[in-house]
């Protein structure tokens, strides 16, 4: 996998403590004092070549190290270490902090795309598995050959909105596509988190302030481009602190889904830049009117509509394949879901997953006397 810089922030070799680098200088002044000596010192008498640790400590003894000069060393000592600390971009950070971000001092690696072949399998099994997200593979695919054409060293795919009914596995989608990838796939459910603070982290200074599942997902990982989803993101609140500032969802987003601003993001809890213009953003949304503009125009709907009864019903054939159930089991799930009565109603895949998990349990169940 390529690897691309990641965090803006200088990291120094632990070991080059105090000690070190006064050690270093020492030794760095002796030798330029040593080219000062005259020839008969350097050169010893053939008969003293025998004991080489002598003549080294000889040598280290007339090249003293007075008290002037260690005034000196320990100023210069200490000028680097406080230069070291002002270019790091680390030091107002506790010392666990620093050590979770040395895993980044390398950079961190990017899935890609092997060639337009590879581009072209990605949809395809992506496609095989629910042909009623055609729009969303569609984008993924173009996306997918767009960064192999250009030469870039990653995977990079546009915000993506899923806009549709419930039940069509929109987030499954989304998982899908990070298993095909091998890619880590972190999913946040928008109504369960705490505004933008499970996501992207909050400040420190709050009494519960933590890293978002974001920075989690990729110091966890070192993948600069994971699938991070966002379930119903319009029923995500806006709590509001005791100063009256709101911390909305989708206004912590806005500079993550755009790629210029995205490229430097300051982490909330680090209060460090990092590269996120990689990371593959997947939305879902049963009602995108109720989301802001701005987040709109970073990321269009991607109109998707309810299953047909044939692609309802090829999922239950396949579905049913991979968990084992015998095909009466699996036929009788597709009558009911044909039966006129239900038409109405539009069965969606969770009702076909449940009748499917119905199925397995009475199937795999003792046997009853």
């Amino acid at each position: 996998m390529p690897t691309i810089p990641f965090i803006e922030a200088r990291f120094f070799d632990p070991s080059e403590s105090r000690f070190e680098l006064e050690t270093r200088l020492k030794r760095r002044l002796r030798m330029l004092r040593c080219k000062k000596l005259p020839p008969s010192v350097l050169m010893p008498p053939d008969d003293a070549l025998d004991d080489i640790d002598s003549i080294d400590q000889n040598l280290m003894d007339i090249i003293g190290i007075s008290d002037d000069d260690e005034a000196r060393i320990q100023r210069r000592v200490k000028r680097i270490l406080e230069c070291r600390k002002a270019t790091s971009g680390l030091e107002h950070l506790k010392r666990d902090d620093r050590e979770r971000l040395e895993v980044l001092k390398d950079g961190a690696r990017l899935i890609s795309i092997r060639n337009e072949h590879h581009a072209d399998e990605l949809a395809a099994a992506l496609h095989k598995d629910m042909p009623w997200m055609a729009p969303a593979t569609e984008v993924v695919w173009h996306a997918a050959r767009r960064s192999w054409r250009e030469g870039c060293p990653g995977l990079r795919v546009p915000p993506l909105l899923l806009q549709g009914p419930p039940g069509i596995s929109k987030s499954f989608f989304a998982r899908r596509l990070g298993e095909l990838l091998s890619a880590p796939t972190s999913v946040i459910e928008a109504t369960g988190e705490n505004a933008s603070f499970g996501i992207v982290g909050s400040q420190r200074g709050w009494g519960s302030s933590h890293p978002g599942r974001l920075i989690e997902t990729v110091l966890q990982s070192g993948i600069a481009n994971p699938v991070m989803v966002i379930d119903e993101i319009e029923k995500a609140g806006s709590p509001e602190s005791m100063k009256g500032q709101t911390f909305g969802l989708a206004e912590a987003l806005l500079p993550l889904l755009e790629p210029m601003t995205a490229k430097r993001w300051s982490c909330p809890y680090y209060q460090v830049k990092f590269d996120m213009s990689w990371v593959i953003w997947i939305l879902t949304s049963n009602d995108y009117r109720r989301l802001p503009e701005p987040l709109l125009n970073r990321c269009p709907p991607i109109r998707l509509r309810h299953l047909t009864l044939a692609e309802l019903t090829g999922f239950v054939r396949r579905e049913g394949a991979k968990r084992n159930l015998s095909g009466t089991s699996i036929e009788a799930i597709c009558e009911v879901l044909a039966h006129p009565s239900l038409r109405q109603h539009q069965p969606s895949l969770r009702v076909a997953n449940r009748m499917l998990q119905r199925a397995a349990d009475l199937e795999q169940g003792p046997t009853l006397h």
